[in-house]
């Protein structure tokens, strides 16, 4: 009984030995993402030029900052919607919404223009509605951003 514990150590030890430094055994990292197109007659303002909509969670701090950042967005230009899971579970499940925070800027034809997983930051989302709504308009350095479009 003892020969066959030892090769079974033995046979995990070279195995072990062969992965590269730092590898993992296995990958339990998940990806998530965001809508690409959305039928804006799904949400606020279907016949506004742009749409702010944020997927959200009423029991997410994270998703409560990011409202009070996306809400001043809103204009005669710009529909903004909070979309929290609890009153549009639908919404969720038709567009594949895993994670919140998520917001997308929409154009009229309903193509996601930008997208956010996760808190985004004023000036991120002021200047990726800025320029979606007019490419060019603002300077390369303030669109630099680790999000997700």
């Amino acid at each position: 009984m003892m020969v066959v514990l030892a090769a079974i150590a033995v046979g995990v030890a070279l195995i072990l030995q062969r992965r590269e430094p730092g590898e993992v055994a296995t990958t339990t990292r998940q990806t998530f993402t965001a809508p690409t197109q959305i039928n804006r007659a799904d949400f606020a303002q279907p016949g506004a030029p742009w749409l702010v909509a944020l997927f959200s969670s009423k029991t997410c701090d994270s998703c409560k900052g990011s409202w009070e950042r996306t809400e001043p967005l809103e204009s005669d230009q710009v529909a903004v919607q909070r979309v929290d899971v609890e009153d549009h579970k639908d919404l969720h499940d038709r567009y594949n919404i895993e994670a919140v925070p998520t917001t997308v800027i929409v154009n009229n034809e309903g193509v996601v223009m930008r997208s956010f997983l996760g808190p985004a930051s004023v000036t991120h989302l002021w200047a990726a509605v800025a320029e979606a709504r007019e490419p060019g308009s603002v300077p390369q350095s303030c669109t630099t951003t680790h999000d997700h479009s």
